[in-house]
């Protein structure tokens, strides 16, 4: 009975160790847990409530104390399920790109589970992340057909792949804050008229194995969010976040460039562990301007790698209006603030 207090109160004190806003990975453990927490937390509470025949003032606390921790993750995490109502998206479309995009793990041979995806869904795009010059040769069949390619392959874990059918306008691999660690940008022509930009990203994530805290990628989403403030053209932001759609981090860089997640209302998504069912999180996303709207939209099946892969159809819309982008309250700068503060030290 001791051990179920015990967990009782870790499981009440740990969902809120993200609001200390302390970068340490210990800190941020609970943002990326919360879907396995609330079951948890639901199974401490039937057992407390079924093995107590008499209700005492300790007992009712700490049944209280779960029950708020249930209700606060649930609050966060909700709109990202299936539960959640939303418009489907059928907006009228003048141009669509689709791309592929997936974490293949460096260490993962198999590289022709990978090639039968790309000949499944047959993108226009494809986007690979932990790839090496192991995944570029065991990828390269694929070049007769995506002659256009955007190459930043390393040994580190984080080399990044790109492959397209079409001409790519002003593309570039940029190390936006550290030196292992690349970003793909380019433009793609989605009709006559209009061209989307693409941001694709592969942060280090906060770990006892890489980087101790979340400070290295909470600094890139803030510096990609800056750059899209500054844009006004159709833009996509994708890939390997390793970070949650629900954490303050991510919140706050949809809020600073006003862009929309495609998940909210369909499902999590969750895309890492893949061996692992129980160990899941939504750490792959895609993010698009309100000029845009995503059509079809699906996790792959396992290929190996410790990811699922996801699969988008991207559509530009014929007619919208773009509001311009809101301004950042005081609390909220200097939350972005700190976060660069941080790596500039």
């Amino acid at each position: 009975m001791i051990i179920l207090y015990i967990l009782s109160v870790i499981f009440i004190i740990s969902p809120f160790l993200p609001a200390t806003e302390l970068p340490h990975w210990f800190f941020r453990t609970a943002d990326f847990v919360r879907l396995q927490s609330i079951a948890i937390q639901l199974v401490l509470l039937i057992a407390l409530l079924f093995l107590h025949s008499e209700m005492s003032v300790f007992v009712g606390i700490v049944l209280l104390g779960l029950l708020a921790a249930i209700v606060y993750q649930v609050v966060k995490v909700f709109k990202y399920s299936s539960l959640y109502p939303r418009k489907k998206p059928n907006f009228p479309s003048n141009g669509s790109v689709s791309l592929l995009a997936a974490n293949v793990l460096q260490d993962n041979t198999e590289y022709e589970s990978f090639l039968d995806l790309i000949k499944k869904y047959d993108p226009d795009l494809v986007l690979t992340m932990e790839s090496d010059d192991n995944w570029e040769n065991g990828l390269s069949e694929i070049e007769k057909r995506y002659k256009y390619t955007v190459k930043a392959p390393n040994n580190k874990y984080y080399g990044m792949h790109l492959y397209s059918k079409k001409e790519l306008k002003n593309s570039k691999i940029e190390y936006l804050i550290e030196e292992n660690v690349p970003s793909i940008h380019f433009e793609y022509e989605i009709n006559d008229e209009s061209s989307v930009f693409f941001e694709c990203l592969h942060p280090a994530p906060p770990s006892p194995t890489e980087n101790e805290t979340s400070e290295e990628r909470d600094a890139e989403l803030m510096v990609t969010a800056k750059k899209i403030r500054e844009r006004n053209e159709p833009t996509v932001v994708c890939g390997d976040m390793n970070d949650v759609v629900w954490s303050r981090v991510t919140r706050m860089f949809k809020k600073m460039t006003n862009m929309i997640d495609p998940r909210i209302g369909r499902g999590f998504f969750s895309t890492y562990h893949a061996g692992y069912r129980f160990m899941r999180f939504p750490l792959d996303h895609l993010f698009h301007t309100k000029n845009l709207f995503v059509g079809r939209m699906e996790r792959t099946k396992n290929f190996g790698s410790d990811h699922f892969g996801m699969y988008y159809e991207i559509h530009h819309k014929k007619k919208t209006k773009i509001r311009p982008k809101k301004q950042l309250n005081t609390e909220d700068s200097e939350f972005v603030a700190e976060i660069m503060e941080r790596v500039d030290k």
